[in-house]
């Protein structure tokens, strides 16, 4: 068993989704390292030899889309924060107030497009596919936008906004209706003046199996919900065969994504960090390059002057 799996098995065991890096773990990501390097031109020299990318992204990327990060100053919707509605308990307490949450969020994501960010990615995985080689998309993101530019091989870790998934049968399906539901049409107003709709559970979103009509919940993975194994297991095998990896709009503090491209560069392989700033993971990487993802990315992915297509 390789270095990562025994690592993530022995986290993932214990790791739910939006726990963050403890002071002790924090230490651990800023030891003292080479400062990483700007240096396109090198990094495009490394991208040219690669044959299994893997590409770690966050909500940096899609907030140059204009999608609401629900993080830090700011980020409420109504008097609540993201964190106080996206847990299991809350949806039990209140799926309506959930469901309206969610909605809200579906609804802004059906005006939202992807930018040059998403593109370049989605770009590259197809022209570098004609080449035999790989990339892989592994998201935080749950809006889908990765799959809007048409990115292939994405692995979504904490799901997606447009599945639901049945509380009673279990059942997980794609769901793209706008309204969602009629009862919340028109529902979901962020603003903080804003009163609850107080929708019954019985118009809430119902599963469609025969004989079911449980209540669905968003097919997302909340606060304090372990992620998906059968994900977190693709995830290790593409991490495992990957030669370069590229960590694209995240902070590097949520447990257990955090710990995925550290893992990667412990083991020897290069790791280029495209972020708005510094992270605690910057000193571990060979590559960190500065500013908004969609003015990087593209020259980053763009094809390579050695690059033969057919």
């Amino acid at each position: 068993m390789c270095l990562f799996q025994f690592t993530a098995r022995r986290l993932v065991s214990q790791a739910h989704c939006g726990l963050k890096a403890s002071s002790s773990k924090k230490q651990k990501f800023c030891l003292e390292m080479a400062r990483p390097s700007s240096n396109m031109a090198d990094f495009r020299e490394v991208f040219a030899k690669a044959k299994h990318i893997a590409i770690i992204t966050g909500a940096g990327v899609s907030a140059e889309s204009g999608v609401p990060t629900f993080r830090g100053a700011g980020g409420f919707w109504r008097k609540w924060q993201a964190q106080e509605l996206a847990t299991p308990g809350a949806f039990a307490r209140n799926p309506s107030r959930v469901w309206e949450f969610y909605h809200y969020r579906r609804e802004v994501m059906l005006s939202k497009h992807p930018n040059p960010a998403h593109i370049a990615i989605a770009e590259c995985e197809k022209r570098l596919s004609k080449q035999g080689r790989s990339v892989v998309v592994i998201t935080q993101n749950i809006d889908e936008l990765h799959r809007k530019a048409g990115t292939k091989h994405l692995l979504e870790i904490h799901g997606s906004l447009f599945k639901t998934r049945c509380t009673s049968c279990g059942n997980v399906a794609a769901n793209y209706k706008s309204p969602i539901c009629p009862a919340l049409a028109g529902k979901g107003a962020p603003d903080p003046d804003t009163e609850d709709a107080a929708i019954p559970v019985e118009d809430l979103p119902q599963c469609e199996e025969d004989g079911c009509n449980g209540l669905l919940r968003p097919h997302v993975v909340w606060f304090g919900e372990a992620l998906d194994p059968g994900v977190l297991t693709a995830v290790e095998k593409e991490l495992d065969i990957c030669d370069l990896c590229l960590v694209v709009g995240t902070s590097s503090v949520v447990y257990p994504a955090a710990m995925f491209a550290p893992q990667v560069s412990a083991r020897g392989v290069p790791v280029a960090e495209f972020n708005m700033e510094p992270t605690p993971a910057t000193n571990r990487f060979r590559f960190h390059f500065p500013g908004p993802c969609g003015t990087t990315l593209p020259p980053a992915l763009a094809r390579h002057e050695t690059e033969i297509i057919s």
